[in-house]
């Protein structure tokens, strides 16, 4: 009898050890990581989530592979990670754009900015450059806009319709009464290749962009939007300090994980992304593209988020854009 009783407390121990071992959750990472990158192939998310791709690949000891999706001012990207396994192997790299901006432009968008994913970490923030050709015959901001009053059409390219660049332009048009029109496209370097090829007048870009072109005489920067001057070109102005108001909004590169990503999982990406974001080589990376490194928690991520969303409506209404 007793030893029938120690059989099955021992077979009861057994099972419930596997049915605990069934529950654990799976090692992460697994498998290969893939990062999603806001933009196109060759464009500056992609590139700076291949910086980090190289350093979380040695951290996780699975390869990272960066797989760009882009079009549709970034949904197409973002509806990918959305509905991707909820696992941790799969995040998305992205902008305000798709997160903030497209869903308060467009009534319907194939994912909810907060209900379908897991905020991970906000990287780093910065503002966009208003940029013309190295031959424009003005510049600074105000020259740009002087110009601009006596020309019937000035034409603009940026990364997508309602992006942050999109809506500064736009308030500033209002602001001027200068006939500024919108072009949007795929990429920030699909824009240039057209303003080079004077078929735009003027663009914008990110700063480690205008500082390439500068230094390459192909473009020169006429004012940065955000808080603050960058290190990247710290020449350029901010639209404040040039007596432009309104445009005193930073953008951000934050990553995102679909929602219902365990804990565990969640909590080693967290640390893996500050613990890079930290590492000399990318910080370096991040002041140079016109950044200031941050890497802070989801929760500081979330704050920062719910803060911004109120600001870029009002910038939204003010600058009259609405849904193409």
């Amino acid at each position: 009898m007793l030893r029938t009783r120690r059989i099955l407390l021992g077979t009861a121990g057994a099972l419930a050890g596997a049915r605990a071992a069934a529950q654990a959750p799976a090692p992460f990472p697994s498998r290969p990581v893939r990062i999603v990158p806001f933009g196109t192939a060759g464009g500056p998310i992609d590139a700076l989530a291949r910086a980090y791709g190289d350093r979380l690949a040695q951290r996780f000891g699975q390869p990272v592979i960066v797989d760009p999706k882009p079009g549709a001012s970034g949904i197409i990207a973002a509806d990918f990670v959305a509905k991707a396994p909820a696992d941790g192997h799969t995040v998305l790299f992205t902008l305000p754009l798709t997160h903030v901006n497209v869903p308060i432009l467009q009534a319907k968008v194939p994912y909810d900015p907060l209900r379908d994913f897991q905020p991970l970490s906000m990287l780093a923030t910065g503002g966009p450059m208003l940029v013309a050709r190295a031959q424009a015959p003005y510049n600074s901001l105000r020259e740009f806009v002087e110009f601009a009053r006596t020309r019937p059409v000035q034409n603009y390219g940026t990364w997508g319709n309602g992006s942050t660049a999109h809506l500064f332009c736009e308030l500033l048009r209002r602001q001027t009464g200068a006939n500024l029109v919108h072009v949007a496209y795929k990429s920030e370097a699909a824009a240039h290749t057209d303003l080079f090829g004077e078929s735009l007048d003027f663009a914008w870009a990110n700063p480690s962009t205008a500082r390439n072109q500068t230094q390459a005489g192909k473009m020169k920067a006429l004012a940065i939007a955000g808080t603050r001057r960058v290190a990247a070109l710290p020449q350029v102005p901010t639209f404040d300090e040039q007596g432009f108001a309104g445009f005193d909004i930073d953008s951000w590169i934050g990553v995102y994980a679909p929602a219902r990503t365990p804990p565990g999982v969640v909590e080693a990406w967290v640390a893996a992304l500050r613990e890079t974001t930290r590492l000399p080589e990318i910080a370096a990376r991040l002041v140079a593209f016109g950044f200031e490194p941050l890497g802070n928690t989801p929760a500081e991520f979330l704050e920062r988020y719910r803060a911004d969303y109120p600001r870029i409506a009002e910038l939204i209404k003010a600058a009259g854009v609405t849904a193409e």
